[in-house]
């Protein structure tokens, strides 16, 4: 019995003497979302391609679904999904008649594409050409295409990046709906926020190496710093305090604002995923 969906040991790639991916490993369950998380060269776009079957390792394995890939391996990729950062949509057809078209590549028969594209919200524009779309659009309606034939494993690379906030906040539903029917969702993206929001686990590559592997919450909890920021009125004044929710007297220290009654605002505060990744790899995004 398969345990893991996605199993990656001690992989290596290089372009010449530049070093992109230096051995790294992880696995993957049905229905989680990793977010790979790092700046631009960080080795995100090439672990995608390696998984994917487009690159090789020069070393390490990979197995998807249980069998180990090899480049260009047709039972693996009839059952996984991909969208990536760069379009390759027939802008000369209309949205209905590129989903049929990758359909008809899949071997889907009675395919019906108005279903995707009502989850896409872009039934209104079905019969469209391409080239007429926005960014945005054509973003939705790639992430539509990645799950024609309904993929085990869907690899997304940075799907929001440059979209305004209707169209990733339907990017994200949809990421949600597909984990939740139990695909795996491999996410890259230098979104911290976005990762924090989606992500079962996240992993911080930087310079071609995991530096960090775990939930959001339990990074923030290892390595954050928890605080409260209250502002209190004194007499003609406003005071500003951060008490840190880490201080043996923190508690006390919380009792006695709470009962002065020149409280104007308390809210807590923890560190984000950007503080930790900074924190861990020196590295901003």
């Amino acid at each position: 019995m398969v345990t893991s969906v996605i199993d990656v040991a001690d992989i290596y790639f290089s372009y010449g003497k530049v070093e992109a991916v230096r051995g790294i490993s992880f696995s993957m369950a049905r229905g989680e979302i990793l977010g790979f998380l790092g700046p631009n060269g960080a080795g995100k776009s090439t672990t995608i391609k390696m998984l994917t079957g487009q690159l090789s390792p020069r070393s390490g394995s990979v197995s998807i679904l249980g069998k180990n890939l090899v480049r260009d391996d047709p039972e693996i990729q009839g059952r996984i999904g991909v969208c990536f950062e760069e379009k390759n949509l027939y802008v000369n057809m209309s949205a209905r008649e590129n989903l049929r078209f990758f359909a008809g590549l899949f071997g889907i028969r009675n395919f019906n594409p108005d279903l995707l594209l009502k989850r896409v919200s872009l039934i209104d524009r079905a019969d469209d050409r391409v080239s007429s779309y926005s960014k945005g659009m054509r973003q939705r309606l790639m992430v539509a295409r990645s799950i024609v034939n309904d993929p085990e494993v869907l690899f997304l690379d940075e799907p929001t990046e440059g979209l305004d906030p209707v169209s990733s906040k339907s990017i994200r539903e949809l990421i949600l709906e597909q984990a939740r029917k139990g695909t795996a969702v491999l996410l890259t993206t230098h979104d911290m926020w976005e990762a924090d929001e989606l992500s079962d686990r996240v992993v911080f590559l930087c310079e071609g190496r995991i530096h960090a592997m775990d939930t959001p919450d339990e990074l923030k909890m290892k390595y954050g710093h928890r605080t409260v920021r209250v502002k209190l009125r004194d007499g003609e004044t406003v005071r500003r305090e951060i008490i840190s929710l880490d201080s043996p007297d923190a508690g006390e220290k919380l009792k006695q604002i709470v009962e002065n009654e020149g409280l104007m605002t308390i809210h807590t505060e923890e560190a984000s995923l950007e503080d930790i990744f900074i924190k861990i790899t020196g590295r901003g995004l």
